[in-house]
This record gives structure tokens, C-alpha cells and sequence, in this order.
């Protein structure tokens, strides 16, 4: 080799090396620098998505007896929780129904329990078998129709624990709400475990609004920067209690993260539902945008014309909603499926929020 080739060899490997420096250093700063939207291995996450429903296990075809797994899938779906979730209670509290103690059939356990599901006859509503047409206090339900919510009725007991689980934090919250269920988290591992065994993907799957992962996007999507700034307050509060007349900063109602939102970008708005409700600027369904305004007919005294309760779009059918005291923490929840919505406004188009914006030198979209 002649001295001009050997020259040639050494630039080509002292490129190469330097080449290979560069990629070891810059490495790392992309894996610092990627995006909280993106997964460990870069895949993106769905935040418009819903929860995946899991297929049962071969395991879990096999234990579960084919009229109460249908009634776990049903009820699931129907209430918005994990029928994994709902049939490793059934699993754990009665092995389906199969259990001959005392309160699985008949009569109540030591400890006041009944029914395939083990509810205590009180949060039951009162006594073991409810005529729905009655005014009780309790999760009594009726899946079959009868008009009876019944205990020991698999339908009704199923119906009844699948909106218990519902109302404290599942299916986002899956272990508060099992710990609510059974005050013990020895019990909450044990549904776990069992719930997994029972999908075939070996998995409890949350929704994916119930990830922080997932709020960057609905921020950076915002139509302007005032916008951004109350979505980012409000989702910033996820996973606070909620609390009657709250307004932060430890815990909030419906209405109070919503004007506790506006006020940190600035803007005052009207604290309760009753007067933000007529305070927006109306907007047809389906031309809502973050920033906006659901209402709902909920609550004692309220009406199509005096909705009482209410949430903070963040996104195309999704809400930041304070629901109620056994409704679990402060979320990210769907809209679209709720029945009772009344309306939707648009706060930033009212003329008191328009000078406010004129002040602030802030488009309000």
C-alpha cells in the first residue's frame, strides 16, 4: 500500500470514529427529547381511543360459567367498566355463584353479606330484594327486567356492582374503586390477578384519557393560547377529590374546576352550573371545541332549562368532570355516551369575556 492510500485509510477511519462518537452522545438526548405522547419503544399512544375490550382467556372461558360471563361482558360495556374487573369479584366474593356458604343463595354472611356479588344488605338498599318503583338508597338494580332488584339474582347483582366499581373511580381507577369494594388491598391484588388471568391478554386495560401521557396532546391541540391555559389547569387537577362547593386547590366541584380553570388564565366567568349555563354563548352539537361547555340534567331541581352539572371539554367528546362524592377523583371521562346532556356553551364568546380578553391582548380562539 502506498503512503497517499494509507493517508486515505486513516481519514476514512478517523471519520468513522468520530461518526460513531456522535451517535453514541446524540442517542440519549433523543431518548431524553421524545415526545411524553410516545410510548418507551416510540410507539404513539391513542388518546382518542376508548378502553380496549379484553377477549377472554381459554383459562378464563373455562371457569366462568357462560351465563355470568355474559352478564360481565353486558354490564361492562353498558356501565363503562372491565368485565375482567366485574367477574374476578364475582371469582373472588362467590366463585360465580358456586359457593354453598352462608348469603351466597339465601340469608346474609357473618358480616351482613348476600347474593353472588357479597353486597351488604344496606348498601344494597335496605333489604335483599327492592321494587325498583320504590325510593331506597343503595345499588339495588334490576338486569333482568323484572322490575325487583335482587340480590341474589345474578343479572341484578352483577348490574349493581358494575355501577358500585363505576362510581368509585373504575374504570380509570380500578384499585381505589376495588379498594372501596373490599377495604383491604390484600383483596385488591387478589381481583387483579384473577382479572388477569382471566383476559387473554394477561392485562387490565385503563382507558387512555386515564394517562398523563395524554395530556400534553389535548393542550398542544387547543385553538389558542388562552384555551391552553385552561385546559392545562383543569387537567392539571386530575385525580383531586371532588368536593360540594369546592374551588380548589385541594378539591373541587363540577362547577368550581371550571371557574377555577378560567381564573387561572385569567378570566372570571360565573361560579356555579345554575349561572353558567345561561353565561356562555350556546353552540350546536357537534361544533363544541375544547374550552367549551357541556351541561347535563342531573341533580335534584334541575331540568333542561336549569342543568346541573357540568364539564370542561378538553377535546372532540372527551370532559374534564368533578362528578360527585362516590363518583372518584377529579378525570378525564367521555360525553358522548351520556343521555341526559342538555346543551353546550361557549364561555369565551360572551361579551363580559370579550373585553376581559381585550384586556389580557388575547384572542379568545
Amino acid at each position: 500500500m502506498n503512503p497517499p492510500s494509507r493517508t486515505r485509510l486513516a481519514l476514512l477511519l478517523g471519520i468513522a470514529g468520530i461518526l460513531l462518537l456522535a451517535a453514541i452522545i446524540i442517542s440519549p438526548m433523543l431518548l431524553v427529547s421524545m415526545p411524553s405522547f410516545l410510548n418507551g419503544d416510540g410507539a404513539s399512544i391513542d388518546c382518542e381511543g376508548g378502553t380496549k375490550v379484553e377477549e377472554v382467556s381459554d383459562s378464563g372461558a373455562a371457569d366462568i360459567p357462560g351465563d355470568y360471563l355474559d352478564l360481565y361482558k353486558k354490564w361492562g360495556k353498558k356501565i363503562g367498566v372491565q368485565w375482567n374487573i366485574l367477574a374476578a369479584v364475582g371469582k373472588r366474593e362467590t366463585d360465580h355463584g358456586r359457593s354453598n356458604l352462608a348469603g351466597v343463595k339465601s340469608g346474609t354472611n357473618y358480616a351482613g353479606a348476600a347474593g353472588p356479588m357479597q353486597f351488604l344488605i344496606s348498601t344494597w338498599g335496605g333489604k335483599a330484594q327492592v321494587a325498583m318503583s320504590s325510593t331506597f338508597n343503595g345499588y339495588a338494580s334490576d338486569g333482568d327486567g323484572d322490575g325487583v332488584g335482587d340480590v341474589y339474582n345474578p343479572a341484578d347483582a352483577i348490574l349493581g356492582a358494575a355501577k358500585m366499581l363505576k362510581r368509585n373511580g373504575a374504570p380509570e381507577n380500578v384499585r381505589r374503586a376495588l379498594f372501596t369494594y373490599n377495604r383491604a388491598w390484600w383483596y385488591v391484588d387478589q381481583v387483579e390477578e384473577i382479572a388477569r388471568k382471566y383476559a387473554k391478554s394477561g392485562a387490565v386495560e385503563v382507558p387512555p384519557q386515564a394517562s398523563e401521557e395524554c395530556d400534553d396532546p389535548l393542550v398542544a391541540a387547543a385553538p389558542s393560547e388562552i384555551v391552553a391555559k385552561i385546559l392545562q389547569y383543569a387537567l392539571a387537577q386530575r385525580g383531586k377529590p371532588y368536593l360540594w362547593g369546592g374551588t380548589g386547590p385541594d378539591a373541587f366541584d363540577c362547577s368550581g374546576i371550571i371557574y377555577a380553570a378560567y381564573r387561572a388564565a385569567g378570566l372570571s366567568i360565573p361560579r356555579t352550573t345554575f349561572t353558567q349555563w345561561p353565561f356562555g354563548v350556546k353552540v350546536l352539537a357537534g361544533e363544541e371545541q375544547p374550552g367549551d361547555l357541556v351541561f347535563f340534567n342531573a341533580g335534584p331541581g334541575t331540568s333542561a332549562d336549569n342543568p346541573g352539572h357540568v364539564g370542561l371539554i378538553v377535546s372532540k367528546g372527551k370532559m374534564v368532570e368533578a362528578r360527585c362524592t362516590l363518583c372518584g377523583p377529579i378525570k378525564v371521562t367521555s360525553y358522548q355516551a351520556r343521555d341526559n346532556k342538555v346543551g353546550f356553551t361557549r364561555p369565551l364568546q360572551n361579551p363580559d369575556v370579550l373585553d376581559q380578553l381585550k384586556k389580557l391582548q388575547t384572542p379568545a380562539l
